[in-house]
């Protein structure tokens, strides 16, 4: 007898769902698009409303933005030909770190390959056995993932549940020599925001460290935009590690840290995915570092996306969806049940010209799915009055709402 590598239950259920899905006909991963990500988009040969794209601020075809990619392939070429620490820093790399420091008012900044390996180097670079790492049940897979590959204590809290955070600190803290707490600035699957500045505070009462990914709420909270330290008026040094992506508001790909000088330099020796990672290629650095300078210089686009925030989520409220406590974030979930239904809410939203992604377990819980509608600064009124009227009729036809 050959054992598969697929022979394992958890691996046999997944692939037991993803059949009878697209045997159903309600599969909607994956699907192809035919351009540009914007407001609209060409899937299957048919323009759709898109409901789904991490491009909050729709800066993905910003003509300014992919002229300084184009600049920076043509200067530096396709590639960086090694990693950071060695042959793969250009002087555009290190443009794009001081103007994040500056953006995020740090001494310091350093940049990875993706959001996804930024948190992975800072967490098992930083900590260790001594050290504790407690970290909200709801934050990025991301996170968990580089406290386990970190040799410290982590433990988690429930979601934005201070009482419990604090209970933790009260218990544990005495126990370890430094200890972080680690939150999401917005929630990707939830889309309500962290209590900084009471996290904050704990923080202080603790001796505890702050640490914030801000994946989800740079180029969406704030009036210009530059995240959930000037959306709840904070200051500049409240919160000690700042992490954030280039694969949302800022169309690229690539993460950062915006900390202290000694931290920065530090993971610049130490962390993983800095020191064996080939460094970003100079095209995505450019795009990078011009998207920065236009959240700035068109705060426009900013108060757009609030109004659209607002107006979205007031209709799909008034039509009786729960959506959870999402308030002033470009994510909104839509709450229909279970995996299949929500699917097939989704399948029917395609089927009338939006594209919307279904979200199920494992990434919620399993009575939680939902879908996920990301609201852009380009969607029009029409755009949205077309959205909100087919989730009435499909609601009411599936009888999730009367």
């Amino acid at each position: 007898m050959v054992t598969k590598l697929t022979d394992n239950p958890d691996i046999q259920d997944i692939l037991t769902r993803e059949k009878a899905l697209q045997d159903s006909g309600a599969y909607v991963y994956m699907k192809e698009i035919e351009g540009t990500t914007n407001r609209t988009v060409m899937s299957g040969g048919s323009e759709m409303i898109m409901l789904g794209s991490y491009s909050y601020l729709g800066l993905i075809d910003h003509p300014e933005i992919m002229k300084a990619s184009e600049d920076a392939l043509r200067k530096y070429g396709a590639g960086a030909g090694g990693v950071r620490l060695l042959t793969g820093t250009t002087t555009i790399h290190k443009e794009l770190e001081d103007k994040l420091a500056k953006f995020k008012k740090t001494e310091d900044a350093i940049v990875f390959s993706s959001g996804f390996m930024t948190n992975i180097a800072v967490l098992s670079s930083l900590f260790d056995q001594r050290d504790l790492i407690v970290i909200d049940r709801f934050a990025h897979q991301s996170i968990y993932d580089g406290a386990g590959l970190s040799k410290a204590k982590w433990m988690k809290f429930r979601h934005n549940d201070l009482d419990h955070l604090r209970a933790i600190l009260k218990l544990h803290r005495p126990n370890y020599k430094r200890v972080v707490i680690v939150v999401d600035a917005v929630y990707s699957m939830d889309g309500d925001i962290a209590p900084m500045p009471e996290i904050i505070e704990i923080a202080k009462e603790y001796d505890a460290f702050t640490m914030v990914d801000e994946a989800h709420s740079i180029g969406v909270l704030g009036e210009k935009g530059t995240g959930i330290e000037e959306y709840f008026g904070l200051d500049p040094d409240a919160i000690d590690l700042k992490m954030g992506t280039f694969s949302k508001s800022i169309p690229s790909i690539g993460g950062y840290l915006a900390a202290k000088k000694d931290v920065i330099t530090y993971l610049r020796f130490t962390g993983h995915p800095f020191v064996f990672s080939a460094a970003l290629p100079p095209a995505s650095v450019g795009a990078a570092m011009k998207a920065l300078d236009v959240i700035l210089a068109e705060p426009e686009r900013v108060k757009m996306l609030h109004k659209n925030i607002d107006y979205f989520l007031n209709g799909v409220k008034a039509l009786g969806f729960d959506v959870l406590k999402s308030k002033d974030t470009a994510i909104i979930p839509v709450m229909i049940g279970d995996n299949i239904q929500t699917f097939g809410f989704a399948k029917a939203m395609h089927d009338a010209g939006i594209f919307v992604s279904p979200i199920v377990y494992p990434a919620v819980p399993h009575d939680g799915g939902r879908l996920r509608c990301c609201v852009m600064a380009t969607h029009t009124k029409e755009d949205l009055d077309k959205v909100i009227g087919a989730m009435g009729h499909i609601g009411k036809a599936m009888g999730i709402i009367k």
